[in-house]
């Protein structure tokens, strides 16, 4: 822990509001001088939004509260005017140029001249003694593009020493990156402490924390739970979860009965490689269940590898297939694409529907009917008639809030979008069905109704697989839940026997849990 309990950085009462929503209710933080200082909490507990305030991502005026540093009161504008009092922010998704390379993006805004000219000369060398703080020993003339995700993080901290920076920010840094390149950042964490960095880090990951923090602030629904000094290698794991996750579970889930019978969809050993970095395993061996009539919960934090595997079993529609096999009603099944996996019973809802699950310029009807079109298909022909038909079946079914299906999908409510969806993979007939974030951005009435029809899908034999980011949801809705940390299965739960604090745990680790309560 840094001996110098000066504190760099006040936020004092930040509240900041989105229509409709408030992402920071009065949070208040204090960050001292030559710390490395963590920030947990769950995905959408406002980690993110909070840096973005201070950085000026949020310009001042568009928050309330107020923003101390060394001692004095700042009111950003923009990122620029951080950056010049050097506050310096590395967000989760990259800021570099692919094209341009390593010293031109380093330099970028802030170009290296000598007589009203770019000095590309003492522009590399500079390059070259920032990358060596850094520890990355490259050309500076490399384009970005062709540096893995490791040492593109990389190239960033060294832009960001560049800029004289006194509090770097850095949002879930190793997200992206495996084993070797996240340990590697980790040491030049401790290594830019010593030199009297003071670091801010969001993170999932507690083994990561524990590593190399000072102080932990939890929090939650966008407040601050609590914040407390800690000894790096003596993190109390078991307290961040509890105020992570600490929150009480109102009954928002339908009653249920669940009779799940045999086994129908199996998988083993599934191993897939990231489609743009070599050697990345973004689905490690995983292995699971689900019964007919049986709904199984995916639970993981952002970046634990769930949509990848899920979409890497749907027709090989994420990554490199390495390795595993499938089986349905006993039988191994080899989709080598969507069609295939359609036409083996398989369907997969999609967590973005507005980009990958909708066309928006589309009708309902036409979206209903658009992943079984053969089923609508007379003599060579599409039968209109029965498209209309099926389509008044499912809005009717499904409760779909629309005057009419001729009306564009555009039109409706995020929560009939997504019934929309709902509908158009139920037409196709699955046996299996797999439902990424079913109830992301959707209001707690609407939420109701799908967990209605999931169940419904469930009570009618199919094995439904529910991935989600929401903790309650998945207990309150699944039977069983496997957790999933860095592309590796960690454990699995029936859900009358888990929690919140069990899950985050798992979710937390990639040691391997023994997986108990996996019926036999």
């Amino acid at each position: 822990m840094s001996n110098d309990g000066h504190i760099i950085l006040e936020m004092a009462n930040i509240t900041k509001v989105f229509p409709g929503v408030k992402a920071l209710d009065g949070v208040t933080m204090k960050v001292r001088r030559g710390d490395v200082h963590a920030i947990c909490g769950e995905n959408g507990a406002g980690k993110s939004t909070l840096m973005k305030v201070l950085s000026g991502v949020y310009p001042h005026g568009t928050y309330t509260g107020d923003i101390l540093f060394e001692g004095r009161t700042m009111n950003f504008n923009n990122i620029k005017s951080s950056e010049q009092e050097g506050i310096v922010i590395i967000h989760q998704e990259l800021a570099l140029i692919p094209e341009l390379s390593v010293t031109e993006n380093i330099f970028l805004g802030e170009e290296v001249t000598k007589g009203g000219l770019i000095d590309w000369g003492e522009a590399r060398s500079r390059a070259l003694e920032l990358l060596a703080r850094v520890g990355l020993d490259i050309n500076p003339d490399t384009a970005i593009k062709k540096l893995g995700v490791g040492q593109q993080q990389l190239v960033e901290i060294a832009k960001a020493l560049n800029k004289n920076v006194k509090l770097l920010i850095l949002d879930e840094p190793t997200a992206a990156l495996n084993e070797d390149d996240s340990a590697n950042l980790l040491d030049l964490m401790r290594g830019l402490q010593g030199k009297g960095i003071t670091q801010i880090m969001i993170s999932h990951k507690l083994n990561e924390i524990a590593a190399v923090s000072d102080a932990v602030t939890v929090i939650r629904d966008g407040r601050t739970v609590e914040t407390y000094d800690v000894v790096a290698g003596q993190v109390d794991e078991d307290r961040i979860i509890r105020a992570m996750v600490g929150r009480s579970i109102e009954n928002r889930y339908p009653d249920h009965e669940s009779n799940p019978g045999e086994v129908l969809f199996e998988v083993e050993n599934w191993t897939v490689e990231h489609p743009d970095l070599p050697g990345r395993l973004t689905s490690k061996s995983a292995s699971f269940t689900v019964r007919a009539g049986e709904i199984v919960g995916f639970a993981g934090l952002m970046g634990a590898g769930r949509t990848e595997l899920a979409r890497s079993l749907f027709g090989r529609s994420y990554g490199i297939h390495r390795g595993g096999r499938m089986m349905l009603e006993g039988r191994e099944i080899t989709p080598k694409n969507v069609s295939q996996a359609i036409d083996a019973g398989l369907a997969y809802v999609t967590e973005d529907r507005k980009v990958l699950g909708l066309n928006l310029l589309d009708t309902i009807k036409t979206t209903i009917t658009s992943a079984n079109l053969k089923n609508i298909v007379k003599r060579g022909l599409l039968d209109l008639e029965k498209e209309t038909e099926v389509a008044n079946g499912y809005r009717d079914d499904l409760r779909i809030k629309t005057p009419s299906v001729d009306v564009g999908v555009a039109t409706l409510s995020g929560g009939n979008q997504q019934k929309v969806v709902l509908a158009k993979w139920m037409y196709t007939q699955p046996k299996v069905l797999i439902l990424d974030e079913p109830t992301r951005g959707i209001d707690v009435g609407a939420k109701y109704e799908i967990y209605k029809l999931i169940q419904a899908l469930a009570d009618q034999g199919k094995a439904v697989i529910v991935i989600s980011s929401e903790l309650p949801e998945v207990l309150g809705i699944c039977d069983r839940i496997y957790t999933i940390c860095e592309g590796r299965i960690t454990g699995c739960l029936a859900a009358g026997e888990a929690d919140q604090e069990t899950l985050m745990r798992r979710m937390t680790t990639t040691v391997g849990q023994p997986n108990e309560a996996i019926p036999a």
